[in-house]
C-alpha cells in the first residue's frame, strides 16, 4: 500500500486506536449516558450527554447527512462499560476524512487514479491456468464496463512488470472523479486500499458493480488460493475484519451519493 493510503490514515492510530498496536492497553472507561444527533451550522453533529463530539485530533464533528451521523451515535450508544474504536469504523472513517482536511482533496483524488494505473484488474498471473481463466472470467467483463462507461481503453499485462496505461484513460479517470467531496474521496481511498483497485472503487461510485461484485472481484486470488489450500482461521479473521471496513466505507459513500 501506497505512503499516502498511511498518511491518510495515520490518526488512527492517535487517540483510542492506538490500543490497537499496544497489546491492548486498556480502553477508556465510558464517560457518557446518552447520545444523539443535532443539527448544527454545516450539517449535523453527534452528540454526547448534549456535548458534540470532536475527533482525537480535537477538530469538531460535523457531517453533511444526518444517516451519517446516525449512524455515528449508534456506535457511540453500543459502547458497553469501555471504549473500543475499533468497534466503531463509521466513527473511525468520518474521523480520518476530517483530521485530512479539505486541502487533501487533490491527493485522495490522486491517489485513487494512481492506484487505478497499476490496478488489480490489469496484472493477470501466467499460471495456472484455473486462475487464469478465472481473472479473465471475472475481471475483463469489469474492464468491459468500465472502459465502456468512460469511454476508455486499459492495457492489461501478464506478470508483474509494469505496463503503462494510456495517459487519455488515466486523464478521463481523473477527470470523473473533480468536483467529488472529502467523504466521498476519503471511502474511496478506504475501498481503494482494501480492495487494492482503484477502478472497482470508481466502478462503485458510479453505481457499474454492486458491492459483493466487487468483494468478489478484489478476492478472485485469494478464493483460488483457499480452494486449493484450504481457508486458515486468521486469515478468515482478517478478511472479516476488511469486510466490515469495507461495507462502512461503501454505506458512506452511499450516504453521500444520496
Amino acid at each position: 500500500m501506497r505512503e499516502f493510503l498511511e498518511d491518510a490514515f495515520q490518526h488512527r492510530d492517535d487517540g483510542y486506536g492506538r490500543a490497537q498496536k499496544h497489546a491492548r492497553q486498556e480502553l477508556p472507561k465510558r464517560f457518557y449516558k446518552e447520545t444523539g444527533v443535532e443539527v448544527v451550522e454545516g450539517g449535523f453533529s453527534v452528540t454526547l450527554d448534549g456535548r458534540p463530539t470532536r475527533t482525537p485530533g480535537r477538530v469538531p464533528v460535523v457531517v453533511p447527512v444526518a444517516g451519517i451521523a446516525t449512524i455515528m451515535a449508534e456506535e457511540w450508544a453500543a459502547q458497553g462499560e469501555r471504549v473500543d474504536a475499533q468497534s466503531m469504523p463509521m466513527v473511525r472513517l468520518v474521523n480520518s476524512a476530517l483530521e485530512s482536511g479539505e486541502t487533501m482533496i487533490p491527493a485522495l483524488r490522486e491517489e485513487v487514479v494512481k492506484y487505478a494505473a497499476g490496478d488489480l484488474l490489469l496484472y493477470r498471473a501466467e499460471t495456472p491456468r484455473e486462475l487464469v481463466a478465472e481473472q479473465e472470467q471475472v475481471w475483463d467483463g469489469a474492464l468491459v464496463t468500465l472502459a465502456r462507461h468512460y469511454g476508455v481503453s486499459f492495457q492489461p499485462t501478464i506478470g508483474i512488470l509494469h505496463q503503462d496505461q494510456p495517459p487519455a484513460t488515466l486523464a478521463k479517470l481523473a477527470e470523473a472523479l473533480e468536483g467529488q467531496g472529502l467523504l466521498v474521496l476519503i471511502a474511496l481511498v478506504s475501498i481503494t486500499g482494501i480492495t487494492g483497485s482503484g477502478l472497482l472503487a470508481m466502478g462503485l461510485l458510479e453505481r457499474l458493480f454492486t458491492p459483493d461484485q466487487v468483494w468478489a472481484a478484489a478476492h478472485v486470488d485469494e478464493d483460488y488460493q483457499a480452494r486449493q489450500w484450504g481457508e486458515d482461521e486468521e486469515a478468515q479473521l482478517r478478511r472479516a475484519k476488511r469486510r466490515v471496513e469495507f461495507d462502512t466505507a461503501v454505506k458512506l459513500l452511499e450516504l453521500m451519493r444520496a
